[in-house]
């Protein structure tokens, strides 16, 4: 079964292998999101912190998690559905991965919600 430290390295790995054409979808997706997250702060905070390591093209495993448990339990399941629609219907795959990996470390933290 994997671990939460699995899906960190994950993303990271997904991150690092973003081309520069999937690092310009991911900016616009969550750009998207932040926007539409309105006043769900935790929601706008997650997608800063993506969006930083997308430019940085590295994960911060603070911002990677701390964001996470903030979200309440609607947030996640509503950014949980959303990831996977772009994990699903994104063309590029380096995005779809991306987005995948983004989906392993939200289920994690809705597990731990759960706990």
């Amino acid at each position: 079964m994997p671990t939460p430290d699995d899906h960190s390295e994950y993303l990271a790995r997904a991150i690092a292998a973003l081309t520069p054409a999937g690092r310009r979808r991911v900016d616009q997706l969550l750009e998207q999101l932040a926007g539409l997250a309105g006043e769900h702060e935790w929601v706008v905070r997650f997608a800063t912190a993506r969006k930083d390591e997308a430019d940085a093209g590295r994960t911060a495993v603070s911002t990677t998690t701390d964001s996470g448990r903030m979200l309440t339990r609607q947030e996640l399941d509503g950014l949980i559905a959303g990831f996977m629609t772009i994990r699903d219907q994104e063309p590029l795959d380096d995005v779809a991965d991306w987005a995948n990996a983004v989906v392993a470390l939200l289920e994690d933290e809705a597990r731990h919600d759960r706990a």
